[in-house]
């Protein structure tokens, strides 16, 4: 299978784009936890503004795809984004974030089975089983280690307390799962009627949001005053002695931004460049690094047991994407090749 270099390229920046975004968003968690509005917010309006300038053109060229139809697709986007982003408010710690996000799969296998009527192969089922039992492992081992850093406005002082805010937060989650599986088929099906057209929908799914934020405003003023008083940065202008002074926060807020942007546009490009399987592989991968980052950069607590619930849905998608058979057959056809080459090598 080749892989041309604008997919290469598109691999390259999703370990480069999404590791890092993960880094800096768990940087500005630890100081700030009910950040994750903020966050989504700069997110949004950033690849907004980016899609207005150089994808619409201050809106002079037509979407090829209706608004009609981006409405839907945007509720979706950005509800998911949210719950992703608020489920750090309740208690929830980044590793097992990642590791439930990784669940896309049995998610989609789920909205499949019920919305499209989808049958599945003994393997994929298999492979479901098993991302499910290493997510459901992981939750209940961190649901037995809960610690006390819920945002104060939610803290409640009673006996179930931590553990209540930490069941709305896996809640949460699992909505934000179950919204992006639908959210891939409802797509799916636009891309087939209209064709692919990533950076008009990259640009469309984070413009037309903008204004449900305006529910939030109060929170995100609240963490945006948090982070404008952060301590501040010494940051040295390259080429020249300026020193700026730049509260830390925003300083991680900015370069959460930037490389969420260079992540999501970068995945938008391999969806347009490779096969499904390559794709998930990346994808996967990619999440498999930063759970081994987090891990160790920022000492999260990490048992045999959360490495044995990593572990079955690392392979659990591996094995529901077929990469063995993939590889098998990769390795057949090019066996079978040396060998016509030998044959009329011979008759030669």
């Amino acid at each position: 299978m080749e892989i041309n270099m604008k997919a290469l390229l598109g691999m390259l920046f999703v370990f480069i784009g999404c590791c890092s975004n993960v880094v800096f968003l768990e940087l500005i968690i630890q100081i700030d936890p009910g950040a994750g509005n903020l966050i989504t917010f700069s997110q949004f309006l950033f690849i907004a503004i980016e899609g207005l300038i150089f994808t619409s053109k201050f809106f002079t060229v037509k979407p090829h795809i209706g608004l009609k139809d981006y409405l839907i697709l945007v509720v979706l986007f950005f509800g998911a984004n949210v719950c992703n982003n608020y489920a750090f408010n309740f208690n929830i710690p980044m590793p097992l974030h990642m590791i439930f996000r990784s669940g896309s799969l049995m998610a989609n296998m789920i909205m499949g089975i019920i919305l499209l009527r989808k049958r599945y192969n003994l393997r994929q089922y298999s492979s479901v089983a098993m991302i499910t039992a290493g997510i459901i492992l992981c939750t209940l081992v961190s649901s037995g280690d809960v610690k006390d850093n819920t945002h104060h406005s939610l803290k409640v002082d009673t006996t179930y307390s931590d553990f209540f805010w930490w069941s709305v937060g896996i809640a949460l989650l699992t909505i934000a799962l179950l919204v992006t599986a639908y959210m891939g088929i409802y797509q799916e099906v636009i891309y087939k009627r209209h064709g692919k057209h990533p950076s008009e929908a990259l640009f469309y799914t984070h413009m037309l949001p903008l204004p449900g934020f305006l529910i939030m405003a109060s929170n995100i003023a609240q963490h945006w005053s948090i982070a404008v008083a952060s301590e501040p940065v010494a940051l040295t202008v390259p080429g020249l002695s300026w020193t700026v002074s730049f509260p830390l926060i925003l300083f991680y807020l900015l370069c959460n931004v930037v490389t969420q942007y260079i992540c999501i546009s970068a995945v938008y490009v391999l969806t347009t460049e490779c096969a499904s399987l390559t794709v998930t592989l990346v994808v996967t991968l990619r999440k498999f690094i930063s759970l081994l980052f987090s891990i160790v950069y920022f000492r999260n607590p990490f048992t045999v047991s959360h490495w044995l619930g990593t572990i079955l849905v690392f392979f659990g998608t591996i094995l529901f994407a077929n990469v063995i058979n993939q590889v098998k057959d990769a390795f057949e056809a090019r066996k079978q090749q040396q060998l016509v080459r030998k044959e009329k090598l011979k008759t030669g």
